[in-house]
């Protein structure tokens, strides 16, 4: 069994239960506050000046705060606006380490060999990738996904990564390896609010599911969904392939939760046992 199989089957954290994500208050991970009784009106919560997703999970708000990839570990707090009254609730943050991981790019202009006209392109589209991540709806959030292809993990969230030896921001999403032109479907409701070619991200799709919850869909090499679509849960969104900057075949798959990207294996835990266990 790979190491990459042990790591999940090893997590008895990640077993989740019902349509929530697993909460894991780390870097890069989800806290889940409850901040007030289900039977009164939801109040608005913030984290560091962003607003943060409230559900309802049986009687009670549950406030799912997504946490940077840079937190500092220790006491946090959210800001809980109700009617009458504002409070700040804290929250601990713990450590994680996250390991490294090394990739051979041979497509140099990929890596450190960008024309100008390259760097104005990836200045333009980071803007566009920064409006989108801005978008914010007061529709109730979907969290009850699942995955979105089937393959095997070929590389987890959080790992420090460097490229040809150069090191480069840690690696924001979950691979899923699997044949160019395998399905990718959404993995809750959502609206498609961006469709596009990216220089490093190849074509690619973002859905909105609610309350700054937004997913990402990266390398695809087909998309099947237009801009202001709304879709479905398991509704075909394009098929996997290896556009951008890839190794080879596969999703790159981001979820961001107030603005923050987070480990989407904690909105799919039930099945990441099935997935890891392919890297035998």
């Amino acid at each position: 069994m790979s190491k990459l199989c042990w790591l999940f089957l090893l997590l008895p954290a990640l077993a989740c239960a019902d349509s929530l994500p697993q909460a894991l208050p780390v870097p890069g991970g989800i806290a889940a506050i409850p901040v007030g009784d289900s039977n009164t009106p939801a109040p608005k919560v913030y984290y560091e000046n962003r607003r943060v997703l409230v559900t309802r999970q049986d009687s009670q708000w549950l406030a799912l705060v997504g946490i940077s990839l840079d937190a500092t570990t220790g006491s946090h707090n959210i800001s809980v606006e109700r009617p009458e009254h504002r409070e700040q609730i804290p929250f601990a943050i713990s450590d994680k380490a996250y390991p490294e991981q090394r990739l051979a790019i041979k497509n140099k202009r990929m890596v450190d060999e960008m024309t100008p006209e390259d760097l104005q392109r990836i200045a333009t589209e980071k803007l566009e990738m920064a409006r989108i991540k801005d978008i914010w709806s007061e529709r109730e959030a979907d969290t009850d996904f699942t995955a979105p292809v089937d393959g095997r993990l070929s590389s987890l969230f959080g790992l420090k990564r460097f490229f040809n030896d150069q090191p480069r921001q840690p690696h924001n999403g979950l691979d899923i390896a699997a044949k160019t032109g395998t399905d990718i479907s959404a993995p809750a409701s959502g609206t498609v609010i961006g469709v596009g070619n990216y220089f490093f991200n190849g074509n690619t799709v973002f859905l909105d599911h609610g309350q700054g919850l937004i997913s990402a869909y990266l390398h695809m090499s087909e998309i099947a969904v237009r801009l202001g679509e709304q879709v479905r849960q398991g509704q075909r969104l394009g098929a996997v392939g290896a556009t951008g900057r890839v190794t080879g075949p596969h999703l790159h798959w981001i979820v961001y939760l107030n603005k923050e990207t987070v480990d989407p294996a904690l909105f799919i835990s039930q099945d990441i046992p099935r997935l890891a266990a392919r890297n035998k």
